[in-house]
C-alpha cells in the first residue's frame, strides 16, 4: 500500500524502492526504515504505516540495498547510514510543508540513530524507534547505545517488556542519561515486535494500536 518511489541509496547503494503513504489530513511524515530480516512490505511495516496514517501521520518506507537485491546479509554500516540520509532527502521532496521525523524497526531505527549521531538529518525533528536493538539476543550490553548521546533531537523508544534485544534494566539508564531528549514507552508483555503472549489481556492488534497511538501523539506534540 502506498505510492512507489525509487531513489539512489548513496554513491554505492544503487537504486532502491520506497513506499509513500500520505493521508489527506497528514500532520507529519515519518521516514520509516525496516528491520534486518524483512523489508518494507513486511506485515509489521505495513500495519504500522496504516495505523499511523489513520492518526494523521504519513510514512515513507524504504528498502536498504541488500533487501532490494533480496540478499539476507545486511549492507556495511556506512552504506546503511548513507541510505538513511538518501531516504530523508527523498522524503523531504515528497513531504511538502509536513514536518519530518525518522526512525524504524529494530536495525532500521538503530541505523537512523547512527546516521543522526554522525550529523543532523536535514529537517528531521525527532527519531522514533520501534524496538531499539540495544544488544544481540542473549548478550546483554549497552554498548550499542553509546552514540545516542551525540544526537541533538528528541527520541522516542517504543519497547516491549519482553524484548530479547533490549533488556530494560540496561535501556532505562541509557534513556535517563539522554535527559529531555529520550523518552521510553514500554508495551507490557510485548516482545521485540510487540507480539503478546496468549495469556496476555490484549491482542497483538491492540498492542500495535497502542504503539501507533503513542508514536503519532509524540510526533504531533513536537510539531
Amino acid at each position: 500500500m502506498g505510492k512507489e518511489i525509487q531513489f539512489v541509496a548513496g554513491a554505492k547503494g544503487g537504486i532502491v524502492s520506497g513506499l509513500l503513504l500520505k493521508p489527506g489530513d497528514a500532520k507529519a511524515l515519518l521516514v520509516f526504515a525496516h528491520g534486518a530480516g524483512a523489508g518494507m512490505r513486511h506485515r509489521f511495516m505495513e500495519d504500522t504505516s496504516i495505523q499511523l496514517s489513520e492518526r494523521g501521520i504519513a510514512s515513507f518506507r524504504y528498502q536498504f540495498p541488500y533487501m532490494e537485491k533480496r540478499s539476507k546479509r545486511p549492507d556495511p554500516e556506512a552504506l546503511l547510514t548513507d541510505t538513511v540520509r538518501a531516504a530523508v532527502m527523498t522524503a523531504r521532496k515528497q513531504a511538502g510543508d509536513l514536518p519530518l521525523f525518522a526512525g524504524g524497526k529494530s536495525m532500521g531505527g538503530r541505523m537512523t540513530s547512527l546516521a543522526a549521531a554522525q550529523g543532523p538529518l536535514d529537517g528531521v525533528r525527532g527519531l522514533v524507534y520501534f524496538g531499539f536493538p540495544l544488544h544481540a539476543m542473549g548478550k546483554p550490553s549497552a554498548d550499542r547505545g553509546g552514540h545516542l548521546a551525540e544526537i541533538q533531537i528528541p527520541m522516542l523508544f517504543l519497547q516491549g517488556s519482553r524484548d530479547g534485544l533490549a533488556d530494560l534494566k540496561l535501556l532505562k539508564p541509557v534513556c535517563k542519561k539522554l535527559g529531555a531528549n529520550g523518552e521510553l514507552y514500554v508495551i507490557e508483555g510485548g516482545d521485540h515486535s510487540f507480539h503478546m503472549l496468549k495469556s496476555a489481556k490484549r491482542s497483538d492488534e491492540e498492542a500495535l494500536c497502542d504503539v501507533a497511538e503513542k508514536a503519532a501523539a509524540w510526533m504531533i506534540d513536537r510539531i
